[in-house]
């Protein structure tokens, strides 16, 4: 069966996509839980950072200022919870190079130093 662009088989019907989700990409997806995989492992290494060392150890001044206004857990899961969504809007969009950079970016400055940092 061929269809139209913007309309997807699901099955035994079709059914037409919003304009901003394009073609399923399996490179996408996986980049897609790349990214929330570093959003995640940051979160823990920086909750455990904070925790053993304060609030001034968190190099970020935004996540830092969160962390002292709502609380060190809720600050951080509030300020990742943007970051997953904002990750997953660039995916519905198919902008994976800037998914791929973020993640790099993520497990460059963040990841690696806080792993450095608390299993020296």
């Amino acid at each position: 069966m061929i269809l139209s662009p913007g309309v997807r088989s699901t099955g035994d019907s079709t059914r037409t996509a919003p304009p901003w989700i394009g073609e399923p990409s399996r490179l996408g997806d996986a980049l897609l839980v790349l990214f929330l995989l570093a959003q995640c492992f940051d979160g823990v290494l920086t909750y455990v950072g904070v925790v053993t060392f304060g609030i001034g150890i968190e190099a970020n001044p935004l996540i830092a200022t969160l962390m002292l206004r709502f609380g060190e857990g809720a600050g951080l899961i509030g300020a990742k919870l943007v970051a997953a969504g904002l990750g997953i809007a660039l995916h519905l969009r198919q902008v994976h190079v800037a998914l791929a950079v973020l993640t790099a970016f993520y497990v460059g400055v963040a990841i690696l130093p806080w792993t450095a940092i608390l299993f020296h």
